[in-house]
């Protein structure tokens, strides 16, 4: 049965690709295919995942998916909830229910990332977790490459000591920001006390941080994000850009949108980082 079961996992995957076209998950289309659809090398890479392992699972050798990189093929993939329910249950894995966060992204929505190119977007989570970004938001934010869901979600990168914020703030910011996540995180846990990500996380964080320990026993909730942020990026230099949080119809999760007023030198430096996209150089600014 589980041999069964993972060949027509393999199946699915291999058939969901195929009617995937390039223009559908915002790719060049010129050039010829031979593939119908997606090629695997531009799943894996829509995914996060290394070649080598969606060979693999194309191929039914690699069982036991974790649930993580089922909801990165589900939006590679632009899998309606219908069969990312299905990819979940062929996997083993458990179906986001009651008091988990559900962190699948619609087509439409990722039709809209797509069509939203000249600006940085993400989605995220009431937990702070960045689920998705388009390419101009993965050039802007370290935070949005990371190679875990921990890496990716923004108090575990503040209070755990990762030095690579491209955000600019004064003290009284950076304290305003902590009490932020901090309150974010103590919001998330009581709508979805069954999310064992979360708990796990807010755990460690209690145990491993003094200072996340401390604003946790302050319960300061605080629902206003900061609508102005300043950025050091090493290759475009300073950006002062509007961040605009929207939740997405449906569901928790929420879109969120930078941009810069047309003809300002912010609007200039996007513009630049557009075309330059993910190079990366030598890096001798100091990040806060």
């Amino acid at each position: 049965m589980e041999t069964t079961t993972t060949e027509e996992l393999a199946s699915c995957l291999r058939a969901w690709r195929e009617r995937v076209g390039p223009a559908d998950v915002g790719l060049p289309t010129g050039g010829q295919r031979r593939v119908s659809g997606l090629r695997r090398e531009e799943v894996a890479q829509l995914a996060g995942l290394s070649m080598d392992y969606l060979t693999r699972l194309e191929q039914g050798r690699a069982p036991n998916p974790s649930a993580s990189i089922l909801g990165s093929l589900a939006r590679a993939l632009r899998l309606s909830e219908a069969e990312r329910d299905h990819l979940y249950q062929l996997a083993g894995q458990a179906l986001p229910g009651d008091g988990v966060i559900d962190t699948h992204i619609s087509a439409s929505v990722l039709r809209l990332m797509d069509r939203l190119s000249d600006v940085p977007v993400m989605v995220t989570t009431v937990a702070a977790e960045i689920v998705a970004a388009n390419p101009l938001a993965m050039a802007l934010c370290d935070e949005t490459v990371g190679r875990t869901r921990r890496e990716r979600t923004l108090a575990w990168r503040r209070f755990m000591g990762f030095p690579t914020s491209r955000v600019i703030r004064t003290a009284e910011e950076r304290n305003d920001a902590e009490e932020m996540l901090v309150a974010d995180l103590q919001s998330a846990l009581a709508r979805y006390p069954a999310d064992t990500f979360l708990t796990t996380l807010v755990s460690d964080l209690r145990d491993q941080s003094p200072r996340f320990a401390e604003l946790w026993s302050k319960h300061r909730l605080r629902l206003v994000h900061t609508k102005e942020k300043h950025f050091i990026h090493p290759e475009v230099g300073e950006l002062t850009l509007d961040c605009d949080h929207m939740t997405i119809q449906g569901s928790d999760l929420q879109l969120v949108v930078f941009s810069a007023a047309p003809g300002s030198p912010s609007a200039r430096a996007l513009e630049l980082l557009a075309a330059i996209g993910l190079q990366r150089f030598d890096e001798s600014t100091t990040r806060t």
